[in-house]
């Protein structure tokens, strides 16, 4: 669908020179000389290489809408993951880079959301947040809980995060799952 280079947003998918690009940012800019013009910073889905590209006010450019799908994680074989469509449980195989490093949060069972354009798998995208144990992490030290400071921890999926002093191995705790950073103690 074409729109005008006015009506881009953050998080808009626009197809340009050939390939699928993600909005990051947008700016209007309305030079003393010249004609205005919106400049987008914006990420390809597909390599994730990045471009800054300028859209004069009068152009119009591609919009991309994608359809999102729920898909229930099954297993892991090799670099594949693999993950059901919960509508008409077909099973698909995706290649792990394409999740990236949030593989590491990938549950038996946990319900993803898959972007498809015209049918191919362009991302994944995990819960916002997950619950995980901590197995391993360094003792209290006394005198030092006054000050918000953060110590290094382990959770059961092997990904390291720093922790507040106060969390203990066994401590079962909420990660966000974009950054790997930890929210807070689960209740």
């Amino acid at each position: 669908m074409k729109i005008s280079a006015n009506e881009i947003r953050i998080g808009n998918v626009l197809e340009h020179n050939n390939k699928l690009w993600i909005v990051t940012k947008t700016q209007h800019v309305q030079p003393g000389k010249g004609g205005a013009y919106i400049q987008a910073e914006m990420k390809e889905l597909r390599g994730g290489s990045k471009l800054n590209e300028r859209f004069r006010s009068a152009e119009s450019v591609e919009k991309v809408f994608l359809e999102e799908k729920p898909f229930q994680y099954l297993y892991k074989d090799g670099d594949y993951l693999h993950f059901m469509d919960q509508a008409n449980y077909e099973q698909i195989q995706l290649p792990e880079d394409l999740v990236g490093d949030a593989s590491a949060f990938l549950t038996d069972g946990m319900i993803v959301t898959v972007c498809l354009y015209e049918n191919e798998p362009i991302s994944v995208t995990l819960p916002q947040t997950v619950v995980l144990e901590i197995v391993e992490s360094e003792p209290v030290v006394k005198g030092q809980t006054a000050a918000s400071s953060y110590k290094p921890a382990v959770l059961s999926n092997g990904v390291k995060i720093m922790v507040p002093q106060h969390i203990e191995a066994g401590t079962k705790v909420v990660v966000d799952t974009s950054n790997s950073s930890y929210v807070e103690r689960a209740k």
